[in-house]
């Protein structure tokens, strides 16, 4: 049986593909996590799981060394696009650093696949005019968090390259459901709305809501994601992932509101970001068996459910920015 290191096992999508692994798959799964942002309570009881921080390289190389690991899939990331300028050691330390240090102990120790989530986020502005990214446009980053996730990219096609390591890179856009950290004020536009819902305050919106994205629920992506680090024709690949239907913010805002039965949007000063993004999903159909089969408004009810009936947890928030220059007025403490 083979043994698969999932690395942010207690984030959104690493703990719902340890599930996944362990329920449907019969799969060993070891889990990595320093619920910096995840939750030990969502971790499987049948992982193996090691409280380590991924840039503590001798602690996981230890890892390593005690297990035959045969496939990684590395989800761990701090994921907060807009932060991300404000934050900029942070943000490489815990993206591009934490990615290098696999990259080499996958080399090390003969890992037969790399599976490592990328981000939309290496898109930048992309085509800057309303039209999907696909895998070919040009990847232009406007923020540091962009820049990591490209960055790791290009340097696992080299790792490919110079060390024969095998990969898939999947760019994943938009993903939500259950075990999703709702408790975190800079990232996860769906999580912090809930979060606000629950706590009776209005959803807030950057700029006009005019911006558009496609959602994808998490149970949507764990077929696609297994198919990523076992399928041949996904083999050193870049593959988009997720939701195939483009919608705007303020549209998602009153879906929410509505299955929540209350509620109410004000708009706040317009962040630095994209306007459109979304992305092709032709690849993912062909090469991992993409198939979205839970639409944004059925995805919310779960979601919402969901949260109704997690325990009270403290908010997340940053003490102390890296750099207060420019900071945005909801963002100052």
């Amino acid at each position: 049986m083979d043994n698969i290191l999932v690395t942010g096992v207690g984030g959104l999508i690493g703990s719902n593909f340890a599930d996944f692994l362990i329920e449907k798959k019969n799969i060993n799964v070891i889990g990595i996590d320093n619920f910096s942002g995840g939750y030990r309570d969502y971790v499987n009881n049948k992982v193996k799981l090691i409280e380590e921080d991924l840039t503590n390289y001798d602690k996981i190389e230890e890892i390593f060394k005690k297990n035959k690991i045969d496939y990684v899939y590395h989800f761990a990331a701090y994921a907060a696009e807009g932060l991300s300028p404000f934050i900029r050691k942070f943000n490489y330390e815990n993206n591009l650093l934490v990615t290098t240090n696999i990259v080499n102990l996958c080399i090390k120790y003969n890992v037969k696949r790399l599976i490592f989530t990328s981000s939309m986020a290496t898109y930048g502005f992309g085509n800057n005019d309303g039209k999907p990214f696909s895998e070919e446009t040009q990847q232009c980053p406007i923020d540091p968090y962009g820049v990591a996730k490209l960055a790791c990219e290009m340097d696992i096609k080299i790792a490919c390259e110079q060390h024969n390591l095998d990969y898939c890179i999947i760019r994943p856009h938009n993903v939500y459901g259950k075990n999703q950290n709702i408790w975190d004020r800079y990232r996860n536009v769906l999580g912090i709305w809930i979060n606000k819902l629950l706590n009776s305050q209005p959803l807030t919106i950057y700029g006009d809501g005019k911006q558009t994205r496609a959602f994808s629920y998490i149970d949507d992506m764990l077929e696609p994601l297994w198919n990523a680090g076992m399928l041949e024709k996904s083999k050193n690949e870049c593959i988009n992932l997720g939701g195939k239907y483009e919608i705007d913010l303020n549209t998602v805002a009153q879906h929410l509101i509505d299955i929540a039965g209350y509620g109410k949007i004000i708009y706040l000063e317009r962040r630095h970001e994209v306007k459109h993004a979304y992305c092709t999903y032709k690849k993912s159909e062909d090469l991992l068996n993409y198939n979205m089969s839970i639409q944004i408004k059925e995805g919310l009810k779960m979601m919402w459910g969901w949260a109704k009936l997690q325990p009270k947890r403290p908010l997340q928030s940053w003490n102390n920015y890296e750099l207060d220059k420019g900071i945005y007025e909801y963002w100052k403490n």
